[in-house]
């Protein structure tokens, strides 16, 4: 082993010991940096709203895909497309039967597993230019929209918490459950 080796590893060991003698391993309080502040109670319930792929979680709202086709156009189109094709964002339309080839396209329709999953994704990150701007009916409907345009639903369902728990994703079996002990699987 070189001398630089050597000290790059001595150098690293050292910096890791530093790391978890600062570690807050016996609960005890550490000084504030000044910076932030600790998130009220309810800061903290308006965040924890996860959607589960038995639609646990969806509130209430529904949407059919002509109403999400003017969502979509309005509050979508400009990163995905008037189609869902096009970019510069990800593709979320087509894809279908390319999952085992040498160029596999990942799409809604073609990769994910779970309509609730879609759901839960639009209402925490989209639009990107206003995250959690959309009401539960616009999401809803841009829900649809997509399964729609990805030949998963009819155009005329109407998507809610009853309904999109429901939609069977065609890669739905191409994921494995988790083996861990401490993980449900759903």
């Amino acid at each position: 082993m070189c001398k630089k080796t050597a000290a790059g590893i001595r150098t690293g060991l050292v910096f890791a010991v530093a790391l978890v003698g600062a570690a807050d391993v016996h609960g005890e309080e550490r000084p504030s940096l000044g910076l932030g502040r600790q998130a009220t109670e309810a800061e903290m319930r308006a965040w924890d709203r996860d959607v589960s792929p038995t639609g646990e979680g969806l509130p209430a709202g529904k949407g059919t895909a002509q109403e999400g086709a003017r969502v979509f156009s309005t509050k979508c189109s400009s990163c995905h497309g008037t189609t869902g094709t096009e970019g510069p964002a990800p593709r979320l339309v087509g894809g279908q039967g390319t999952l085992a080839t040498k160029n596999p396209v990942k799409t809604v329709g073609s990769y994910w597993p779970y309509a609730t999953t879609l759901y839960d994704y639009i209402r925490r990150a989209m639009p990107f230019t206003a995250p959690q701007s959309l009401t539960s009916d616009e999401v809803y409907a841009v829900t649809a929209w997509i399964l729609a345009q990805n030949g998963i639903i009819k155009i005329d369902a109407v998507m809610d918490a009853q309904t999109l728990p429901n939609v069977r994703m065609p890669n739905r079996g191409g994921f494995v459950p988790d083996p861990r002990p401490d993980v449900p699987n759903r």
